[in-house]
């Protein structure tokens, strides 16, 4: 004989019950629900302060890194550039920008190069390092750079060993002959400055044809503009405040991210506005947020409940009760 089915009255509230919490539980914001926000692009470690995923890493760098085909890019106003590797000890990122001459090859006079520039609230965090000389090409006689008495180019110069007479002698120039690369030599074709010289590389504004950027790391100069590395360093930096709270919920078990379901525009990443940090603990569907570390117990500590964490506890819930009702 078959078993009696479950009384009908116990199962009609158990699913009305069900329906009413289906639009609370579905109200919470979503949180990544992994357990840590590093990751990766092709061979290179995306970690804090950056991220690949929405709530995770600082929110001045969001939507700042793309991961397409296994390379990785950063978009910034003046284009995308290829990210060839991240320093996190030493707090820089090396950019390929494929329309910048180097020693093999110009840019062309026609063609403008994307140059470096980023919004005024990035800026502040992210910008060319010390590491940097910039050889900017083609500049115009009315070039700020010429401003304080033209002729007077004092203002390019060897730097750090690296200048533009050294890359002169790079195989693009003899190609050609400097005197057909950019048509004139008064101004001269090529003007070296340090990355402090300019806070940002526009080529419009700085009325220039092309530049290229190359820099040097290693404690032994190296002895030709063929033997450079060509390429920007960036220089990026975190409010102290944000780097003490992290290294905090690291040490706890957590990844550091931020609410962002508080990010409501471009206004927002300015340091004008306060955002709420997360520490990202657990994992799985248990996952949750505390503002402060991983060891704090309690609602009262700033816990943010994750929307995976309370469906899971309801659907146990409703298991519970439902396996309950099937025994009877």
């Amino acid at each position: 004989m078959a078993p009696p089915s479950p009384p009908t009255t116990l199962l009609l509230p158990l699913l009305l019950l069900l329906l009413l919490l289906l639009p609370l539980l579905f109200s919470f914001p979503l949180i990544p629900s992994s357990p840590t926000c590093r990751s990766y692009c092709g061979n290179i470690t995306i970690d804090y302060p950056f991220s690949l995923h929405s709530g995770c890493g600082h929110p001045a760098f969001r939507q700042l890194l793309f991961c397409i085909n296994s390379l990785l890019l950063l978009h910034i106003p003046s284009g995308s550039y290829r990210v060839l590797s991240i320093d996190y000890a030493f707090r820089r990122l090396t950019l390929n920008d494929p329309t910048m001459s180097d020693c093999y090859s110009l840019a062309p006079n026609t063609s403008p190069a994307h140059g470096f520039i980023t919004n005024p609230s990035l800026s502040k965090f992210l910008q060319p390092a010390p590491d940097n000389v910039f050889f900017l090409l083609g500049c115009r006689r009315d070039s700020p750079l010429f401003q304080l008495g033209f002729p007077d180019t004092r203002v390019c110069g060897n730097v750090s060993g690296m200048g533009c007479e050294d890359y002169y002698r790079c195989p693009a120039w003899e190609a050609g002959g400097r005197s057909a690369a950019y048509g004139t030599s008064n101004p001269p074709e090529c003007c070296s400055v340090a990355a402090g010289v300019v806070r940002e590389v526009n080529l419009t504004r700085l009325r220039c044809a092309a530049y290229s950027s190359a820099y040097s790391i290693a404690p032994v100069r190296a002895r030709g503009p063929g033997e450079w590395d060509y390429g920007i360093r960036v220089a990026y930096s975190v409010p102290g405040d944000d780097e003490t709270g992290c290294r905090a919920c690291r040490v706890s078990g957590g990844s550091c991210g931020y609410d962002d379901t508080k990010v409501r525009g471009e206004e927002d990443v300015d340091y004008g506005v306060v955002m709420q940090r997360l520490c990202i603990c657990g994992g799985g569907i248990d996952a949750w947020n505390s503002t402060t570390t991983c060891e704090s117990v309690g609602t009262s500590e700033g816990f943010v409940v994750k929307q995976a964490s309370i469906v899971n506890a309801v659907l146990r819930g409703w298991l519970v009760c439902a396996t309950g009702l099937l025994a009877i």
